[in-house]
């Protein structure tokens, strides 16, 4: 290895930094005569993240990067791969400027773009500015926005210590590290003033005024603008304010949300952007509104009501969660001192700008509530399952005194995922035999995803037990463990450990399943990864109890437990499963995303019916565990879940899985993961989410004036 980066994996973590650049130069040997040529090609190349999502670059880029180890007389073959680059920045060139794009027939007239607010995203794992589901789709928001051709630029904080690295003691208990990133390394531009000078915006706090550069990400035609405050001109204290993902503390917590909302609307103003529609995902971003409703105030001298519904107007709002704990709140007395300075800007009295915040606006004492400020402070709001959709108005029906809760605005827009950045290179080529000509840059159809059916059986399943065997080399790099068998069930179980998802909730019945592991017959093996925040013990807990148990003589070599969970480990996991398990406790699981991406693979999902499966399932592509009966008492609902679990487990997941026709095919198994393929694959993509935003939210807020659905209007 000639460099090292921040990702776990030795190639895709570097292929957007200028080291690669630098790297590939070396080990084409090229002469000076064609040496410029190629560094601008590479340059252009992997200086959009684009190329992360278009299957032929990668695997050139691959190319490349695992020359570095090849023979030494690598270097005439690989001087046969320049015009290969040469075809891959013409190829890019015409997706970034495409004759005619989905949105054109079907998003006309757009004056702006969509302004995408999120505390996180998850574009690549060598832009570790992400935790788990929120940023990963945010992430696929701009993707399939670049690929439909609808106008967005995303908005977040640049955390130059991003989210922490993961490793475990001796106990197996989780350590948390973070690194500095560095930004030579890094697909980023500053955004500067003509005469060249950084451009700067400034966010007032109650002690100081934080100064931020912004910082520039293409992602395929779609931006990302990214503040950041790590700057000589501030306080070190101010500094640290972007340093971290989630830094815990509640002070911290809201002048982090401050800058991304106030600064994220000045940065805008400040490159001449005017937003078509502002979308809030999650609460975390509500602060933007109000700085659009300061504006407007002074501005246009328009008064507090009328500037709150200009400001609302455009506004989009998603919410991500259906547990309370996960809905930020903050003291009344610090969200007044936070929220003074926007006041006195605005000539109005702190007590309206609360007032925003709260379910009981007279309550003096209650505490201000970001998810509550941002419904007030939009014109569309969902969620992102229906199952998530009722459990939403019921938890927010306060907020319109008038309604029932069936009647409380808030519609669903269930989750997706981007079929460029999750589905295998080798599943893509035997998908786009069969789909329409350019389906990956337009919204699929039942149709044809039905023609999947049409896939031959062998090479389907010789494709997926490839992919098995890649996934199974990788664990076994990244684990030490050798012992893992190439032809057993392989389960995968990856996601944020909060204690709701249940991880462990499969070694309930420690001798069942002992004795289901080492079945020699019919063996599974299971793979689990993913990091519970610093600050949640339980989930630290459950994360190390199943550590301990991969440890021991009855579940070693049948259990692995794999460290720092990035998107590219969760790539590999969700093409090389063979079922993923998901086990959240119903209904606190809003939507749920990593199920989808094991689907578009062929993985058969194990789930409860929370989420997104609740939809989903259809009795033939996947497995339920449990019903849809909700129980008050946790205890009893795991008990129930986990008889249901082993048995789903034992009478239909193992005899699909090891009955074999003749020529050694798993006929039914195959049939359910065609039957998955077919009726997910274009359902949950994010092609179809960014398509229903664009025709139930963005075409109308750009449309809107006045709202007659913002709560308390």
């Amino acid at each position: 290895m000639i460099f090292q980066t921040t990702s776990t994996c030795p190639l895709t973590g570097r292929l957007f930094c200028c080291a690669f650049r630098k790297l590939c130069l070396e080990i084409l040997a090229l002469t000076s005569s064609t040496a410029q040529t190629a560094e601008q090609l590479l340059l252009q190349i992997t200086s959009n993240l684009c190329s992360s999502w278009d299957g032929e670059t990668s695997e050139l880029l691959s190319l490349l990067a695992g020359s570095e180890t090849q023979h030494p007389d690598r270097s005439a073959t690989l001087q046969q791969l320049l015009p290969q680059l040469q075809t891959a920045a013409e190829r890019q060139q015409i997706y970034l400027q495409p004759r005619t794009t989905w949105a054109d027939q079907n998003l006309p007239g757009m004056t702006g773009p969509v302004a995408f607010f999120s505390a996180e995203f998850g574009l690549h794992e060598s832009l570790p500015i992400y935790s788990g589901g929120l940023g990963i789709l945010a992430g696929d928001h701009l993707k399939s926005a670049s690929d439909l051709g609808v106008p967005m630029l995303g908005l977040s904080l640049f955390y130059h210590e991003g989210f922490f690295h993961q490793s475990f003691d001796a106990q197996g208990w989780q350590q948390e590290s973070w690194s500095q990133l560095d930004l030579s390394q890094l697909p980023l531009t500053e955004q500067r003033m003509p005469d060249g000078q950084s451009l700067r915006i400034a966010v007032e706090l109650p002690d100081s005024l934080v100064r931020l550069r912004i910082l520039r990400l293409s992602a395929g035609r779609s931006g990302l603008l990214l503040l950041d405050a790590n700057l000589p001109e501030n306080s070190a204290s101010d500094r640290q304010l972007t340093a971290r993902l989630y830094s815990p503390g509640q002070q911290i917590r809201i002048r982090q949300e401050l800058l991304l909302g106030i600064g994220g609307m000045r940065a805008l103003q400040a490159i001449g952007v005017t937003p078509a529609v502002v979308h809030l995902n999650e609460g975390h971003c509500a602060f933007a509104p109000l700085e659009d409703l300061r504006r407007r105030m002074v501005e246009d001298h328009l008064s507090f009501s009328a500037a709150r519904a200009a400001a609302a107007a455009a506004v989009v709002f998603t919410t991500h969660t259906s547990v309370p704990a996960g809905h930020d709140r903050f003291p009344a007395a610090m969200a007044a001192a936070h929220l003074q300075p926007l006041a006195a800007s605005a000539g109005i009295d702190v007590a309206n700008l609360l007032a925003l915040g709260k379910t009981n606006p007279a309550d003096s004492d209650e505490a201000f509530c970001m998810t509550a400020l941002a419904f007030r402070m939009s014109r569309f709001h969902n969620a992102v399952s229906a199952l998530h959709g009722k459990v939403t108005r019921s938890m927010w029906s306060a907020l319109w005194p008038d309604r029932s809760p069936d009647q409380v605005p808030i519609g669903h827009i269930t989750n997706g995922v981007h079929p460029g950045t999750w589905l295998a290179p080798s599943l893509r080529k035997l998908y786009s035999r069969i789909l329409p000509q350019n389906w990956e840059q337009q919204p699929s159809t039942a149709a044809d995803w039905q023609a999947l059916t049409l896939l031959d059986d062998r090479e389907l399943w010789q494709t997926h037990c490839s992919l098995r065997h890649r996934l199974l080399h990788d664990v076994a790099r990244r684990s030490g463990c050798q012992n893992l068998d190439p032809h057993a069930l392989t389960v995968g179980f990856a996601r944020r450990f909060a204690t709701y998802k249940r991880a462990d909730l499969i070694f309930r019945d420690l001798n069942l399943l002992s004795r289901l592991l080492q079945d020699s017959t019919r063996p599974i093996q299971l793979l689990f990864a993913g990091k519970a925040h610093p600050a949640d013990e339980q989930g630290k807990l459950i994360l190390q109890h199943i550590w301990q148990l991969a440890a021991q003589p009855p579940f070693r070599g049948r259990v692995v437990v794999l460290p720092d969970y990035s998107i590219d480990l969760a790539r590999r996991l969700v093409q090389g499963v063979d079922v993923w398990l998901n086990t959240p406790r119903r209904p606190q699981e809003a939507s749920g995303t990593s199920g989808q991406k094991a689907a578009l693979n062929g993985a058969l999902n194990w789930s409860t019916l929370d989420g997104w499966w609740a939809e989903a399932w259809n009795g033939s592509n996947g497995f339920a565990i449990g019903d849809t009966t909700d129980c008050t008492d946790p205890e009893i609902q795991d008990q129930r879940d986990a008889l249901s679990l082993y048995q789903v487990l034992q009478q239909q997941i193992l005899p699909r899985f090891y009955e074999r026709d003749p020529g050694g095919l798993p006929v039914s198994w195959l049939q359910m993961m065609k039957n998955s393929i077919t009726s997910l694959g274009w359902q949950y993509s994010s092609h179809r989410m960014v398509q229903d935003y664009a025709a139930l939210a963005w075409r109308p807020a750009t449309k809107f004036q006045a709202s007659s659905v913002v709560p308390g209007s």
